[in-house]
Protein backbone atom coordinates (compact mmCIF):
# COMPACT_ATOMS: atom_id res chain seq x y z
CA UNK A 1 0.00 0.00 0.00
CA UNK A 2 1.27 3.04 -1.31
CA UNK A 3 1.69 6.52 1.15
CA UNK A 4 -1.17 8.71 1.28
CA UNK A 5 -0.61 12.55 -0.06
CA UNK A 6 -2.73 15.60 0.26
CA UNK A 7 -5.51 15.52 -2.56
CA UNK A 8 -5.77 11.67 -3.07
CA UNK A 9 -9.22 10.17 -3.07
CA UNK A 10 -10.26 7.37 -0.99
CA UNK A 11 -13.60 5.53 0.45
CA UNK A 12 -15.12 6.90 3.32
CA UNK A 13 -18.47 7.11 5.24
CA UNK A 14 -20.00 10.27 5.35
CA UNK A 15 -21.54 11.78 8.09
CA UNK A 16 -23.88 14.19 5.75
CA UNK A 17 -24.71 12.00 2.74
CA UNK A 18 -25.03 9.05 5.22
CA UNK A 19 -23.43 7.07 2.98
CA UNK A 20 -20.18 5.13 1.39
CA UNK A 21 -18.79 7.61 -0.85
CA UNK A 22 -15.34 9.10 -2.12
CA UNK A 23 -13.07 11.71 -0.03
CA UNK A 24 -10.12 13.65 -1.01
CA UNK A 25 -7.65 14.01 1.90
CA UNK A 26 -6.98 17.42 3.29
CA UNK A 27 -5.06 16.57 5.97
CA UNK A 28 -2.50 13.70 6.93
CA UNK A 29 -0.99 12.97 10.47
CA UNK A 30 2.20 10.53 10.57
CA UNK A 31 1.19 9.72 6.93
CA UNK A 32 -2.73 8.37 7.70
CA UNK A 33 -5.02 10.01 6.61
CA UNK A 34 -6.66 12.66 9.55
CA UNK A 35 -9.38 14.79 7.64
CA UNK A 36 -11.17 14.49 4.55
CA UNK A 37 -13.61 15.92 2.67
CA UNK A 38 -16.57 14.67 0.86
CA UNK A 39 -16.28 15.35 -3.31
CA UNK A 40 -20.66 15.02 -3.14
CA UNK A 41 -21.59 17.05 -0.56
CA UNK A 42 -17.97 18.36 -0.37
CA UNK A 43 -18.41 18.73 3.83
CA UNK A 44 -15.25 18.07 6.04
CA UNK A 45 -14.99 15.72 8.60
CA UNK A 46 -12.31 13.08 10.15
CA UNK A 47 -11.58 10.23 8.66
CA UNK A 48 -13.71 7.21 9.67
CA UNK A 49 -11.85 4.50 8.18
CA UNK A 50 -15.19 3.88 6.54
CA UNK A 51 -16.96 3.05 9.71
CA UNK A 52 -20.25 4.24 9.77
CA UNK A 53 -21.38 5.91 13.28
CA UNK A 54 -23.01 4.01 15.48
CA UNK A 55 -26.53 4.14 15.56
CA UNK A 56 -28.90 5.52 18.68
CA UNK A 57 -30.16 2.05 18.90
CA UNK A 58 -27.15 0.78 19.57
CA UNK A 59 -26.43 3.54 21.79
CA UNK A 60 -28.95 2.48 24.12
CA UNK A 61 -28.32 -0.67 24.20
CA UNK A 62 -24.91 -0.08 25.47
CA UNK A 63 -26.13 2.63 28.22
CA UNK A 64 -28.82 0.20 29.43
CA UNK A 65 -25.87 -2.57 29.52
CA UNK A 66 -23.66 -0.18 31.17
CA UNK A 67 -26.26 0.61 33.54
CA UNK A 68 -27.05 -2.61 34.60
CA UNK A 69 -23.21 -3.07 35.23
CA UNK A 70 -23.08 -0.21 37.48
CA UNK A 71 -25.77 -1.32 39.55
CA UNK A 72 -24.44 -4.26 40.44
CA UNK A 73 -21.15 -3.01 41.20
CA UNK A 74 -22.03 0.25 43.26
CA UNK A 75 -25.14 0.18 45.49
CA UNK A 76 -27.09 3.24 44.69
CA UNK A 77 -26.48 6.32 47.16
CA UNK A 78 -29.75 7.81 48.96
CA UNK A 79 -29.41 11.81 49.52
CA UNK A 80 -28.31 11.37 53.05
CA UNK A 81 -24.70 9.90 51.26
CA UNK A 82 -24.44 12.32 48.59
CA UNK A 83 -24.32 15.47 51.30
CA UNK A 84 -20.79 17.03 50.78
CA UNK A 85 -19.15 18.08 54.42
CA UNK A 86 -17.85 21.31 54.01
CA UNK A 87 -14.77 20.74 55.56
CA UNK A 88 -14.07 17.60 52.85
CA UNK A 89 -13.52 20.60 50.31
CA UNK A 90 -9.72 21.53 49.59
CA UNK A 91 -9.10 24.87 49.71
CA UNK A 92 -7.92 25.27 46.43
CA UNK A 93 -12.04 24.39 45.13
CA UNK A 94 -12.90 27.23 46.91
CA UNK A 95 -13.34 30.34 45.02
CA UNK A 96 -12.87 33.57 47.01
CA UNK A 97 -14.97 36.70 46.43
CA UNK A 98 -13.80 39.48 44.56
CA UNK A 99 -13.86 43.29 46.07
CA UNK A 100 -15.42 46.04 44.11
Amino acid sequence: MRDFRLGDVIDDFCVKCRRLTNHAIVSLLNGDAAKVRCRTCYSDHDYRHEQAPPSKKELLKQKELFDAVLSGVAPSLGPADTAIDPEEIPPAAVKKKKRA
